[in-house]
């Protein structure tokens, strides 16, 4: 009797002797006592609650740095020149149309982030999960490098509005190099201490911009806002040149770009608490609110000046508002706070990049810090804006920027129209679009990109194309599938179909496609000749195995060899 009980009381295979025991072998601790596995678990979820209670919510991450980079400085800039040249009526138009495209883009947007998990890299990440990594990369790469060239164009802004000040309000007097080095290394330096640092920043940014709005609201109680509406300009185009006249889609081009910035919160993916929640309600958030200061600025503008001075004098906005340096600081801040956010997003990009290998010293460039910051990419990106400072003059290669962001405004609205149209079970998304909304968002950015300059429009294309051919040859492995199986069956079934809808007999078009069932691979060798000669040299054979699982590797070898140079086996 107590040999039984001995024997039912020992070791047993599955016993449980204590529940964190079999808890941390689970997790695969080796090595450690089972208090010690318990205590490194422990640690590890503290330091997964650590970094997550470091990630952004949707007003920190997303809405935010989204309106700052749409309130930029075209709003307090060229607003009026849009509006003297258009008239309200056109300059309605103008806005409409501009926010139809990115609107539909961050539709699209938000249709495929509710459907997967988004990773690093904002648009990288979609677009590879989607069409590849090949797809992503080639429109990661150029992104990432326009990002980063887009940090030096908006503190090339801020410089201009410096210099304005300094001669209209006497300013402390520098240089342009001089102020250009120095918002760099501020911006620079509040990214190095801390992400969060710079989401806090914004929101000083964010409160200087409503301020701005506010002076041009309270202009309304002691000015008369009695200037007559003109529907529609005459288009003289600017000053600058003497007026020499322009058209419509000249005015509609240089204002397309105040209502991009739609990926500034999409950027931060990998720094979202739940970028499935927080990129659609911020996103659209952000463009709708934007949408509606840009009209209600247009009516302002209309109302508070003559067409002659709308056209020719470009700080119309601080001349006719309550208190014109607040306006002024609106639009440094808008400068700035555009500058900080695309110098915080450029570099989780690249990181995005590193983690798939698709750029040189992707090991590097991959690493965080302790503290979830991509200090390496950071690094990196600072040397590419530091060198396109030194080079004074990015006016040559600006449209080329815009480009590539309109491109990828297209892409993201290509992928949701592929994803819709091929209906995949995966495809079910939380927010469901109407399926003209990508098609318009994808010919809306095309008819942008060439409206606005033909000739880097195709530059930018025929870029990613060679970015594109180049990862195919490397040969990338993605971590998940994508989407081109399914567009690559799409295709053969749609094209099936109308093979078997066409009228008539195909014996002009017949290709021999063998099958040739293998149960004997001795009784193959005598016949495969034959077989061959009657598929070659445009058809294929395909050898189909008979034989039980065990036996199988005993039948392939023989099988293959029966193979010339010229065929490739198929089981």
């Amino acid at each position: 009797m107590s040999k039984n009980k001995e024997n039912r009381t020992g070791p047993q295979p599955n016993r449980i002797d204590k529940p964190e025991d079999n808890l941390v072998d689970t997790y695969g601790v080796p090595g450690k006592s089972g208090e010690e596995k318990v205590q490194s678990i422990q640690e590890q979820t503290e330091e997964h609650e650590k970094l997550k209670s470091k990630k952004f919510g949707t007003f920190a991450g997303v809405f935010t740095p989204t309106l700052l980079t749409i309130l930029g400085v075209i709003m307090f800039l060229r607003q009026g020149w849009v509006v003297g040249n258009a008239g309200l009526g056109g300059a309605f138009l103008i806005i409409l149309l501009s926010f139809t495209i990115t609107g539909a883009t961050g539709l699209s947007m938000s249709t495929f982030v509710t459907n997967i998990r988004i990773g690093k890299g904002g648009a990288f990440s979609m677009i590879s999960q989607s069409l590849g990594l090949e797809a992503g990369g080639s429109i990661g790469i150029p992104l990432y490098v326009a990002q980063g060239l887009a940090v030096v164009m908006y503190i090339f802004g801020f410089r201009e509005g410096y210099l304005w000040a300094m001669e209209a309000w006497g300013l402390f007097p520098l240089s342009s190099l001089a102020i250009d080095l120095i918002i760099f290394a501020i911006i620079f330096g509040i990214t190095m201490i801390s992400t969060g640092l710079a989401f806090k920043v914004q929101y000083v940014i964010l409160a200087i911009i409503i301020g701005a709005l506010i002076s041009v609201g309270l202009s309304v109680f002691v000015q008369p806002m009695d200037n007559p509406i003109v529907w529609w300009g005459e288009f003289p185009g600017s000053p600058d040149e003497g007026f020499p006249g322009t058209t419509f889609w000249i005015v509609f081009a240089i204002f397309f770009p105040a209502s991009t910035g739609i990926m500034a919160g999409a950027n931060m993916s990998g720094d979202l608490k739940n970028p499935r929640k927080s990129i659609p309600i911020g996103t659209m958030a952000a463009v709708g609110l934007s949408f509606l200061i840009y009209l209600a600025l247009a009516y302002w503008l209309i109302r508070v000046a003559s067409i002659d001075d709308l056209t020719s004098n470009y700080t119309i906005m601080i001349d006719q508002a309550f208190w014109g340096p607040a306006v002024l600081g609106g639009l440094l801040a808008a400068t700035f706070s555009s500058a900080l956010a695309s110098f915080v997003g450029a570099p989780r990009i690249l990181e995005a990049l590193g983690d798939h290998s698709i750029v040189p010293g992707s090991a590097w460039f991959s690493k965080r810090t302790k503290r979830g910051e991509p200090r390496n990419a950071y690094f990196f990106t600072a040397a590419i804006v530091l060198a396109a400072i030194m080079l004074r003059e990015l006016n040559a290669i600006a449209p080329l920027v815009a480009m590539i962001f309109l491109l990828t405004y297209a892409v993201i609205n290509l992928v949701v129209s592929v994803e819709q149209s091929l209906r995949l079970i995966s495809f079910r998304p939380l927010l469901k679009v109407p399926k003209f909304i990508p098609v318009a968002g994808l010919i809306g950015c095309l008819f942008a990109m060439f409206i606005i300059n033909p000739t880097f429009s195709l530059i930018s294309i025929v870029i990613v194309i060679g970015i594109y051919f180049f990862l195919m040859n490397r040969k990338l492995t993605a971590p998940s599938g994508d989407v081109r199986s399914g567009l690559f069956n799409a295709l053969a079934e749609w094209a099936a179909k109308q093979v078997s809808s066409t009228q008539g007999t195909a014996e002009r078009a017949w290709k021999p496609n063998i099958l040739v069932p293998v149960e004997d691979p001795h009784r193959l060798r005598g016949v495969f000749e034959l077989v061959e000669q009657l598929a070659y040299p445009v058809g294929s054979v395909k050898l189909m195995g008979v034989a039980k699982a065990s036996e199988m590797e005993a039948l392939n070898k023989p099988a293959i060899s029966c193979l010339t140079s010229k065929e490739t086996p198929i089981f």
